[in-house]
């Protein structure tokens, strides 16, 4: 497995963690090195901006993983 597809797992594992019921739609390639991810729950839909290095890095990275888990909870308690 790449750093890409263990990152990805990773960021899918730390959604799961906040909220089961979000459906995430990950593009399979970033725009300028930026990935819009689509978190879904039920009718409403909230999009965030995740860097490429970001998402490589946050299976070894707690700094990393810490910031995403804020953004990450922030965005699906507006859902």
């Amino acid at each position: 497995m790449d750093e890409w597809e263990e990152g990805k797992l990773k960021f899918l594992e730390v959604i799961k963690d906040i909220d089961q019921g979000v459906e995430v739609v990950i593009p399979t390639k970033p725009t300028n090195s930026m990935f819009l991810i689509s978190l879904t729950k039920g009718p409403n839909r909230k999009f965030v901006t995740v860097s490429e290095d970001d998402i490589i890095d946050l299976p070894t990275e707690a700094g990393i993983r810490a910031k995403m888990t804020k953004t990450l909870q922030d965005a699906i308690s507006n859902l």
